[in-house]
């Protein structure tokens, strides 16, 4: 059986969105969340994308710590208003 590598690129590539370190960077920088919003419920995604990301949090799977990340950084800035 393949050893599956998961890191932000690989959940990057599921999403069908850019996977070089400067893609993953920009999107989180242009689409910062309220504190409010779920990750999975933003407005952004494609319902397949928010129906994806919503599976690997329940799921807790190989996906859900690379899920959490992009999670803390797209609620960055609201989390930095909260301090």
């Amino acid at each position: 059986m393949e050893d599956v590598h998961h890191d932000l690129e690989s959940l990057f590539a599921q999403l069908g969105l850019g996977t070089s370190a400067e893609e993953i960077d920009r999107f989180i920088d242009e689409h910062q969340l309220p504190g409010d919003v779920k990750v999975s419920e933003a407005p952004f995604w494609s319902q397949a994308q928010a129906s994806f990301l919503k599976e690997a949090i329940m799921a807790d799977g190989e996906e859900a710590p690379w899920v959490d990340e992009l999670n803390t950084r797209l609620h960055h800035d609201a989390n930095q208003q909260a301090s």
